[in-house]
């Protein structure tokens, strides 16, 4: 995932992982984090890496989409496309699941949120999974060549045009499937748990609740110190073994040295098993990585293909490897061994490609670089990464040589709030589940705490990222099994208070002596 074009996601994928880019070889190693989700992993072109099968059954629509929802002036339409099933629904009366889209192919989303497939039956549920704008099959200007041309272009890429999007479509499908009465429940995971969790405070009016998943709306600004995403994912290296958070440690400076003898990128590009030469050591740094911090993201307690084909427990594995070279291993040939686990773990690859964008299009990269800004550091401490200082101001260069556009750090906090979260949401929101599972990196960017009677959080000791919105299996641990319950009974209390409410509105008592008047006038007029 590593790139070395520039460094600023999400993902709540959105849906969330990180790109990398590193300084000259003949320098010390520099990390540039640039946070992002799964939407690499959510390419049209890409699902085959999933190795999955879905039962999930449903029906592509698309629906012409205002392009600026915030203009009067008019503006060309693009199809958003959206995934819909209508099978358990209880026509007219029975609720609306809205998964709220992340940042890629919203079929690649739909096939790995089991939950809400599963759940949708016992409540006679529609399920509605509308694609984010930019992604997948739902861009404008007639190809992603056009709409990623330039920053005119791009400017409509972002959260509160994506909301808005959401909102248009749910008011529309309700009101041609005469559903006005139906209530909305919003889901998401990672960057889409974001979007879901903004959009019941923005739109409270088309949604009565949100489960937001893994959604780091806190990782912005200050408001959780810089360095907690990293020192997350090295704490699950570390709690595996020491011995192996030391190896990992250790590794970086090795491939710096390596790197800068002579046929050095060469010993490297063998070591590692590339099928192309590398050029520089930041090339495998960043392939490194992007390794660990999926590994930690993905450290299920179950064997899992949702992003490669994994153990259960993987974190655990890569540490066995990496520790269990025997007597004369080399630190790099123990890293190689380790990091096989994530990117080799069937062992069907025969040599290692870097360049895995499968369409070489980011829109997270340029959400990233506009409002999506999250700083991030490595502590020299705690990480098992070299340390390193956020500076804004290289991140607002790199930015505006990529796309001329500089970022605006402090608008997702205008926009949405997350200081002081939790006196503000305590008087002003409700309905919000915000599960976190503490192995996942960016649990620490969550809201850990309840916050009110009906805005409450869920937190996992052993859970990663948005492992609650996966399919059930046979070997779900029972904590997980319990969660899933804990969050269908705080649905179905929204859902039966709206129907309460809904009903008392239209209950109207009538008094005893003009219920007598109208019955009369009723027999004399032959009612």
């Amino acid at each position: 995932m590593a790139r070395n074009s520039f460094t600023t996601s999400l993902l709540l994928t959105l849906t969330i992982f990180i790109t990398i880019t590193i300084s000259s070889s003949h320098q010390p190693l520099a990390l540039k984090p640039k946070p992002q989700f799964f939407g690499k992993f959510a390419s049209s072109t890409n699902h085959s890496h999933s190795h999955q099968q879905s039962n999930f059954h449903y029906e592509t629509r698309f629906f012409q989409q205002q392009l600026d929802h915030f203009s009067f002036k008019k503006s060309p339409k693009f199809p958003q496309r959206y995934l819909i099933n209508t099978d358990n629904w209880v026509a007219g009366s029975g609720p609306i699941f809205l998964y709220c889209g992340n940042e890629g192919d919203i079929v690649w989303f739909a096939q790995n949120t089991g939950f809400v497939w599963e759940i949708a039956p016992r409540f006679g549920a529609m399920v509605v999974f509308p694609e984010h704008r930019y992604y997948g099959e739902s861009v404008p200007f007639g190809s992603k060549e056009a709409a990623y041309k330039n920053a005119s272009m791009l400017g409509f890429l972002n959260a509160e045009q994506a909301l808005a999007d959401f909102a248009v479509l749910i008011t529309d499908l309700k009101q041609n499937l005469s559903a006005e009465a139906c209530p909305v429940v919003l889901f998401g995971g990672s960057y889409g748990g974001m979007l879901a969790a903004w959009m019941r405070l923005k739109y409270p009016n088309i949604a009565i609740g949100a489960l937001a998943s893994s959604a780091p709306i806190l990782q912005f600004e200050d408001i959780v110190p810089l360095e907690t995403f990293y020192d997350i994912v090295s704490n699950g290296f570390k709690r595996e073994s020491s011995t192996c958070f030391n190896y990992i440690k250790q590794s970086w400076d090795e491939i710096e040295s390596k790197g800068q003898t002579t046929d050095g990128l060469d010993f490297l590009t063998k070591t590692f098993n590339f099928c192309q030469k590398l050029k520089s050591t930041g090339d495998l740094w960043g392939w490194l990585e992007s390794a660990y911090s999926y590994l930690a993201m993905v450290n299920y307690p179950y064997p899992s293909e949702f992003l490669m084909p994994l153990p259960g427990n993987p974190i655990k594995e890569v540490c066995r490897r990496i520790d269990g070279g025997p007597t004369g291993t080399s630190i790099l040939e123990r890293i190689y061994e380790g990091v096989n686990v994530y990117y080799n773990y069937t062992g069907e690859i025969k040599c290692f490609e870097l360049d895995d964008d499968p369409h070489g299009l980011s829109g997270w990269d340029w959400q990233a670089c506009t409002e999506m800004v999250m700083p991030m550091s490595c502590s020299k401490e705690s990480s098992m990464y070299p340390p390193y200082e956020y500076n804004y101001s290289s991140f607002e260069e790199d930015c505006f040589k990529k796309f001329g556009v500089k970022p605006r750090p402090r608008w997702i906090t205008t926009e949405f709030g997350g200081h002081n979260i939790h006196k503000v949401l305590k008087h002003f929101g409700s309905n919000i589940i915000f599960s976190n599972g503490l192995l996942d990196p960016w649990s620490g960017g969550s809201v850990l705490q309840d916050i009110s009677e009906s805005i409450v959080s869920l937190v996992t000791k052993e859970g990663a990222h948005h492992i609650d919105l996966r399919a059930s299996t046979k070997n779900d641990p029972d904590w997980l099994v319990n969660q899933r319950a804990t969050e269908i009974k705080l649905i179905q209390g929204w859902i039966n208070d709206y129907y309460q409410e809904s009903q008392a509105v239209y209950e109207v008592k009538i008094p005893s002596s003009l219920s007598k008047i109208l019955s009369s006038l009723s027999k004399i007029i032959g009612f």
